[in-house]
């Protein structure tokens, strides 16, 4: 990839007020306190508390030399003026000011990306994702995709990709298309690599680079002991792997270390993948996450969850 990012990224969705509502103090704490951790990846999106993650990155960096950092935005969801009542229904505690309107066209990839600028108070953007077009397949492929490609080829911006919870469609498009990137979530962690046979080999194969992201596996992997009602894709986890998860954590701290600080390295082991975002919500929450990452991790570790079953023997460890 033509973009060069910072191995540890900062996920921005927290920062939308993902789940519960942070205050503006909150959220550009976090944004420095990523910075002052290294971090030179800032990853965002639209569907982010309807334009409140882009907003607040965007002031969160303004004084930031612009070539010191990258920052990727997605589109395919267009925010459009709404006057409905109460929260959003999309996870976000932000007030439904905006409906996002499923536009995978060439126009809608125009229109979004020109409203991200804005939320973002800049003239570029390093990278740019298609999000989520699973059931958009067609227009996806035959209008979103050529329109980044030409908007590449112009100069405008330096890496196009996809990025989705799922390898499927992400390996079409790297075995299809000339994308630069995709994002990754929750598809190649510490507990599961549904993506190793087939999807990350054919990154290998045509130069594609691959962030990580979900590496968490929606909570369950986020805690150095697993609760009982960890969340895996969202929901509740099945109680298998919450045993699985248990298993993997005792083997942690049979080395010294804990799960969360595994699960953060763990993909980067992989020679696709380039970088990992973390969400983070708060300064101590990035601080926190920012030390797991650099914690040592012994390659006894790796060894004996390879020995136990937990990892595959084929699977590459950093």
């Amino acid at each position: 990839m033509k973009v060069a990012v910072s191995r540890l990224g900062f996920g921005g969705a927290p920062i939308g007020n993902l789940y519960r509502e942070i205050s503006d103090a909150e959220a550009f704490g976090a944004v420095e306190a990523a910075w002052q951790s290294g971090v030179r990846y800032f990853d965002t999106a639209p569907h982010y508390g309807l334009g409140l993650s882009e907003r607040r990155l965007g002031v969160a960096l303004s004084g930031r030399p612009r070539d010191e950092y990258v920052i990727s935005t997605k589109v395919g969801r267009v925010l459009e003026p709404f006057d409905g009542e109460g929260l959003d229904d999309e996870g976000f505690a932000v007030p439904r000011q905006f409906r996002r309107v499923r536009d995978y066209s060439a126009d809608g990839v125009l229109r979004s990306l020109e409203s991200s600028l804005e939320r973002l108070g800049t003239d570029r953007v390093e990278i740019v994702y298609i999000h989520d077009p699973d059931e958009h397949w067609d227009e996806a492929f035959g209008e979103a995709y050529p329109a980044l490609e030409s908007l590449r080829s112009q100069g405008v911006v330096g890496a196009i990709g996809v990025g989705m919870n799922q390898w499927q469609m992400p390996e079409r498009f790297v075995r299809e298309t000339d994308i630069d990137v995709v994002m990754l979530a929750g598809r190649y962690t510490l507990l599961e690599q549904p993506s190793l046979p087939s999807f990350l080999p054919a990154c290998v194969e045509r130069g594609v680079s691959v962030v990580a992201c979900g590496v968490f596996n929606s909570g369950l992997l986020s805690k150095p002991v697993v609760p009982t009602d960890a969340k895996y894709n969202y929901e509740d986890a099945p109680p298998e792997l919450v045993t699985r998860a248990r298993e993997i954590a005792a083997v942690c701290s049979r080395h010294g270390v804990t799960l969360p600080e595994v699960a953060i390295q763990f993909a980067l082991g992989h020679p696709a993948v380039v970088s990992v975002v973390i969400g983070s919500r708060t300064a101590s929450q990035m601080t926190s996450n920012a030390a797991s990452f650099s914690a040592s991790i012994p390659a006894s570790l790796w060894e004996e969850l390879k020995s136990l079953g937990l990892l595959g023997s084929e699977v590459p460890t950093p």
